[in-house]
């Protein structure tokens, strides 16, 4: 059984487990069951049009609005394991409890209302529920905002004609699910505003559904600056057909750079954009050996073949793990993480326990790398981690 379809399966047994288990607590509260039974088909069927958009190719759950798609991702991706774990523990500690009563023949008297054991298990059924819809409700207005989030960055390699050059850093648009409609329009006003030297693109330009791609195109072409629109690729722009994106992708005229360089004339500098492709399946056979470290080294060594020793380089990757392998490179930009999605913190969450650089500005031997926060949505909530384009200033700088 794959990985995906062992998840899947989890997911599903837990929908049951958590239904079959919240109906026996609520057994004293029936006026809830009713209510608990439509969320739980709910959420089967929301899974279920998910997944069956993903295997067969048609946008199913396009028949969800965001606000129930978010309910199912909220509760699919953050409440539904978390919460079976804290009731089995609970069922341990009762259990145990129990046992140890019964050694010492101390026993609980029958009532005939309902037991303050009855009403916590009441709240306890509902509570997963209502922080799913609670959390929905936080994530629905959170889809249509984003800061524009402005970096001056000094770089010793910078060639002193290039100083002040501008840069929109647009990545993680992830057309699609949840960005779709007014928050375009907001996406190529914010750009535009920034009235840059370049607009530089590092990825998942879609969420994944083909049938994203005109607008998400439309979106790219409607983009202005001095010198140009460029991108490269990102993991979910390649989940349906990975040949139909680029091939009509370039077909619209966009630029999209996959281990390939694009040399510019700016102030009369040289400049050279790298676009890295993601994944490298030459790197190994295993999943891991073909999107790991191991195929972003493989795929970033390759590329930097193409490095011109006349020209000023600029790195676009949509992982951020490229920049501990482009040695020779003074900057790179990548996105993916979006920023780490769900953030305790400036320093703790999602960011730091899966990337090495998950948001920002990081410099290491001379070099550094941006990490945008991405402006659009796979997921729909976010804390600590704002949408964002990046407006970069890049600097010469001074000894």
């Amino acid at each position: 059984m794959s990985f995906i379809a062992t998840v899947v399966l989890i997911l599903v047994i837990g929908d049951l487990a958590w239904w079959w288990r919240a109906h026996r607590m609520l057994r004293r509260a029936q006026p809830f069951q009713a209510a608990l039974a439509l969320f739980s088909i709910a959420q089967l069927c929301g899974l279920a049009l998910i997944l069956a958009s993903r295997s067969q190719g048609v946008v199913l759950d396009a028949l969800l609005s965001p606000p129930l798609l978010a309910v199912v991702y909220i509760w699919h991706l953050l409440v539904l394991i978390p919460t079976l774990i804290i009731w089995l523990g609970a069922d341990a500690v009762r259990g145990v409890s129990a046992l140890v009563r019964r050694l010492t023949q101390r026993g609980t008297p029958p009532t005939s209302g309902m037991s303050r054991r009855e009403f916590l298990g009441s709240v306890a059924a509902l509570t997963p529920a209502a922080l799913s819809i609670g959390g929905a409700s936080v994530a629905i207005p959170q889809i249509s905002q984003f800061r524009v989030r402005p970096i001056e960055l000094p770089l010793a390699a910078l060639p002193p004609a290039l100083d002040g050059l501008t840069i929109a850093h647009v990545t993680d648009t992830h057309v699609g699910r949840f960005t779709q409609g007014k928050v375009l329009d907001a996406i190529v006003r914010a750009t535009n505003e920034l009235n840059a030297d370049l607009v530089l693109m590092t990825g998942d330009l879609i969420n994944y559904a083909l049938s994203d791609l005109p607008v998400a195109l439309d979106l790219v072409l409607q983009f202005r600056s001095r010198h140009g629109t460029y991108m490269c690729e990102g993991n979910h722009d390649l989940i349906e057909n990975a040949d139909t994106f680029v091939r009509e992708t370039r077909a619209a005229g966009i630029p999209l750079l996959i281990g390939e360089s694009q040399l510019l004339d700016i102030r009369g500098a040289r400049l050279q954009l790298l676009g890295l492709p993601w994944g490298a399946p030459e790197a190994g056979p295993s999943r891991a050996e073909q999107h790991g470290d191991a195929a972003i080294a493989f795929s970033t060594r390759r590329l930097l073949a193409q490095r011109r020793d006349d020209a000023f380089p600029i790195l676009l990757a949509h992982h951020p793990h490229a920049f501990d392998f482009a040695e020779k490179i003074p900057l790179t930009l990548s996105g993916h993480t979006h920023g780490g999605q769900l953030m305790f913190s400036e320093h703790t969450g999602f960011g730091p326990w899966l990337f090495r650089y998950w948001s920002g500005l990081s410099t290491k031997a001379g070099r550094a790398l941006v990490v945008s926060n991405g402006v659009g949505n796979w997921f729909p909530l976010r804390t600590n981690a704002p949408a964002e384009i990046i407006h970069l200033t890049l600097r010469t700088a001074r000894s």
